[in-house]
């Protein structure tokens, strides 16, 4: 019966189909501009999407435990005024040099907001596990739906074959 439970969750809690709609959406994307990076810049495919999929298991992680994440920083920023200044710049200048450098803060927050109406949408139904079941689950999905949607066909692609021929 519990399995049965596990199926019906996605009709219970339709904003998981929304991330995965999301995931599979950025794959697309990000598969078309891989080709894009890879034929222009000399980048290669292993490193854009290892770049991506971390990106993107670091956005779920962030969205899926905000409160054990932040008390963690917190106590450290308590302990001492250096070591929240510190920190406190750090993480400044790494989030900043990060959206401003690659200008992707759309698929960031595309993302982000989809897992934080996924995680809402659970908790409104009341299914709500611990954050690391949270993490793991969401973060699978995601990932599922990444790999799904870089296998889909470039419809630009087929539309530059067909006029070329």
């Amino acid at each position: 019966m519990s399995f049965f439970r596990f199926l019906v969750l996605p009709l219970r809690a339709p904003l998981l189909l929304l991330l995965f709609v999301v995931a599979v959406f950025l794959g697309h994307h990000w598969s078309i501009e891989s080709e894009h990076l890879i034929a222009l810049q000399n980048v290669s495919p292993r490193l854009f999407w290892t770049v991506e999929i971390v990106q993107s298991l670091v956005i779920v992680l962030i969205c899926t435990m905000p409160d054990l994440l932040l008390r963690q920083l917190s106590l450290l920023m308590a302990s001492s005024r250096v070591l929240s200044l510190i920190s406190t710049l750090l993480l400044v200048i790494v989030v900043g040099l990060y959206v401003l450098s690659l200008s992707l803060l759309s698929d960031v927050l595309i993302l982000a907001s989809a897992t934080l109406l996924a995680r809402l949408d659970l908790t409104r139904i009341k299914v709500v596990p611990s954050p690391q079941v949270m993490a793991l689950g969401l973060g699978a999905l995601v990932l599922v739906g990444i790999w799904l949607g870089q296998d889909l066909p470039n419809p630009l692609a087929s539309a530059v074959a067909a006029v070329a021929s």
